[in-house]
């Protein structure tokens, strides 16, 4: 194996990696514990599955982390290619990064006050409504963070579209993605009912078939570097 397939398959690797502990930071444990209609019940969940609510947050730091790297070991087998766009990659990627740590503080500020001594001292109400507060404050930053998270798709279709070892179509999905996620922020800041909308579903579709795909490519064939020729070779030599 060449040492490009090899950074090929460990950033495939990496962004597996992502793509489960996002899933799980994101998706699966605010839907068993976050019920947006019901301050008291989310309350009584967070407290009851303390441990799961827990495991959210270390998700989350793991997500963070391999968002950190991941940018740079792409631009390691990207920038031959070109230097602007593999550094405006990295730059996007690593601009939410310190973001995403800044607004998980929210998280561990639900745990001190429903771990609080003063916690018998609260009204019921109010204790609920600085729950779903701090959750408030947390989804908030989760929407900024969106128009990173579809910046750096950008110049990264571009790279990988460019590349001529690494599928045109993925390079595509890429780039229309980060339109998807620009889209999502906005629709969703502008329209209260964005969310609602079957509209605000399909556009979501082109970044996560492009950063599936991008991942199990990597991961699976690499950059095919035998079959590509001396062309695509002399791009990331």
């Amino acid at each position: 194996m060449t040492a490009i397939n090899k950074t090929a398959r460990f950033a495939g690797l990496l962004y597996l990696m992502l793509v489960i502990s996002a899933i799980i930071n994101l998706k699966y444990i605010p839907s068993q514990l976050v019920v947006w209609e019901s301050a008291s019940e989310a309350f009584e969940n967070i407290k009851k599955s303390e441990l799961l609510f827990r495991l959210g947050i270390v998700s989350g730091i793991i997500t963070y982390l391999i968002f950190l790297l991941l940018p740079l070991i792409l631009y390691k087998l990207l920038n031959k290619i070109s230097e602007v766009h593999a550094k405006l990659m990295v730059l996007f990627a690593l601009i939410s990064v310190p973001i995403s740590f800044t607004i998980i503080l929210n998280k561990f500020s639900i745990l001190s006050l429903i771990n609080s001594e003063y916690i018998e001292h609260i009204g019921g109400a109010e204790l609920y409504a600085q729950v779903m507060l701090y959750l408030g404050y947390y989804n908030n930053g989760i929407e900024i963070l969106q128009i990173f998270w579809g910046l750096w798709l950008f110049p990264f279709g571009y790279l990988v579209y460019k590349s001529g070892f690494l599928p045109k179509i993925l390079g595509i999905l890429l780039m229309v993605g980060c339109f998807g996620y620009l889209i999502t922020f906005f629709g969703g800041f502008l329209y209260s009912d964005f969310y609602k909308t079957t509209f605000s579903t399909i556009i979501g579709i082109p970044a996560s078939i492009g950063e599936i795909g991008i991942c199990l490519w990597l991961l699976i064939m690499g950059t095919n570097i035998p079959s590509i020729g001396k062309t695509a070779e002399n791009k990331i030599n």
